[in-house]
Parts: C-alpha cells; sequence; structure tokens
C-alpha cells in the first residue's frame, strides 16, 4: 500500500509528459541496469553512492526516486534527498512494478551518447516549425529533460552533429528523420518505444501539419497555424523552443484528458 513518501505507477505515469512533472531518479545499481538498460520516461539515471554530492541540485523540487523493486536504494536516496530539501517520494515496486504494469520504457539504447554534464545533444535545422519543435519537446518530457538542442544552418546539420557530438535530426539521410509517410516525431515514439495512446494521437495531428496532410485530423490545420505563427513571433530559435514547449503541452493534455470534451455556446432565447 502506498504512504505518503510512495507513489504508485499508475500516479506517476499520469505526472510524466506534463510540464509540472517530478524529476524522476534511477537509482538501480550498474549490475541491474546492464540486465535491462530501459528507462521510466523522462528519468534521469544517478548512483546512490555520491547522492550527497548531486542530491543539492534538486533541491526545492519534487523527485521521484526508483531502484529495481522500490526497496534499500531508492528509500535510502529519498531519504538524503528530504535531508537536502527535496521533495522526494519512492516509486512503489520500483523498475519491476513499472514494467510489471506494463507501462512504456524508453529504449536508451538508441539514445546518442552524452556530454560531459550527462546530457544528450541534438542538431537540426534553424527556424523550425512543427516536427522541429515536436521533437525537442517529446525528448525533453519523456526521454532526456536535459537535452540541448542546436540549431543551425541547414548546411552544416551533419558537420556540427560530427564536430560536437550532437545528434542530428529532421533532415535528409539521418537516423531521425522522415519515413515513408511518417515524420521524424513518429519516428522517434517509435525507436524510443514510448507509444501510448495519447503520444499516437499528438503524432497524428504532428503529421497532418507538418506532411500537408490537414486531412488525417481536423485540429492539424490549428496546430499548423500556432507553429507558424510562433515562428513569426520569435526571431531566436531557442526562444521560440520554449514558447513551443507550453503549445505542445497544451496538446498533449487534449490529448490526453479532453478529446470528448466540447464547448458550446448557449444559445440566446429570444422572447416573443
Amino acid at each position: 500500500m502506498s504512504s505518503y513518501t510512495t507513489i504508485s505507477s499508475d500516479k506517476l505515469a499520469r505526472l510524466i509528459g506534463t510540464a509540472n512533472a517530478p524529476v524522476v531518479i534511477d537509482v538501480r545499481t550498474d549490475e541491474d541496469f546492464a540486465a535491462d538498460r530501459r528507462l521510466i520516461p523522462g528519468s534521469i539515471k544517478l548512483s546512490h553512492d555520491n547522492v550527497p554530492d548531486w542530491g543539492g541540485s534538486f533541491a526545492g523540487r519534487s523527485a521521484i526516486v526508483s531502484c529495481l523493486r522500490g526497496e534499500k536504494l531508492a528509500q535510502g536516496t529519498a531519504a538524503w534527498l528530504r535531508q537536502l530539501g527535496v521533495q522526494a517520494e519512492t516509486l512503489e515496486g520500483g523498475f519491476e512494478g513499472w514494467k510489471a504494469a506494463k507501462l512504456p520504457l524508453v529504449d536508451t539504447r538508441k539514445l546518442p551518447p552524452r556530454d560531459a554534464k550527462g546530457r544528450t545533444v541534438w542538431v537540426t535545422r534553424a527556424r523550425p516549425k512543427v516536427d522541429r519543435i515536436a521533437c525537442p519537446w517529446l525528448i525533453r518530457r519523456f526521454v532526456d529533460p536535459n537535452a540541448v538542442f542546436l540549431f543551425v544552418a541547414p548546411s552544416e546539420v551533419v558537420a556540427v552533429g560530427e564536430r560536437f557530438g550532437a545528434a542530428p535530426f529532421d533532415i535528409e539521410n539521418v537516423f531521425w528523420s522522415h519515413r515513408g509517410e511518417l515524420c521524424t516525431f513518429d519516428v522517434m515514439i517509435e525507436e524510443f518505444g514510448i507509444a501510448t495512446p495519447s503520444l499516437l494521437r499528438l503524432a497524428l495531428l504532428v503529421r497532418g501539419a507538418d506532411t500537408a496532410r490537414p486531412d488525417l485530423a481536423p485540429e492539424a490545420p490549428g496546430l499548423l497555424a500556432a507553429s507558424l505563427g510562433l515562428s513569426r513571433m520569435y526571431d531566436d530559435d531557442l526562444e521560440q523552443l520554449e514558447a513551443g514547449m507550453l503549445l505542445y503541452d497544451a496538446f498533449y493534455r487534449w490529448c490526453r484528458d479532453a478529446t470528448t470534451e466540447t464547448h458550446n455556446w448557449p444559445t440566446n432565447k429570444v422572447k416573443a
């Protein structure tokens, strides 16, 4: 049974992907992680051995700690984090409990190498519109919350990727790109193994807006209009990305929670 210092997998699953999601910290041993290199979406892999060194960086934030089964490593790490001013809980049942609930897990074998600060680095064309905002949103909300995104001239994307250890995306002839009728957002959901009904619904909107297929979903033209509007509002690509994060947060919550909700303006009754 859950206590005030634990959280169930179902409850955590409702928080992941939202703007106010807690930090999810995986403290499985190296041996346990080697046996299954997948991660709970949005989680960070850290060692319990040196929690006093890194724990303070999360002070004032909410965190969920997971080990293999939610026992000593998670409990001890969470207790240390609370000493350091973190609102820390443990995941009930840990990684194994999450897996038993058949909830999505990120395939870390598909991740690019991390930099010295443990972040994945990605590079794409400057002046992003749809896919090049949707993909960073997906990565930061479900794959690597600390991911770095570089926006450069189209002709320099591959070369910058090679020189700066960044994974190129949404350009031709690279791994993270369109495949057939699928856009890069679709490909990332599939490759990372994080398909959920909500993300697949959002992917349909992104594909319709990104590939001139408004017939795929009636909301796709609205997403395209909002995306093009943002690209005119911001000259700085990183500022546009931050604004776009809020846009995709809203579309994701609609896909997950509000697709059946309607807004009907009351009809005025005219007195005879």
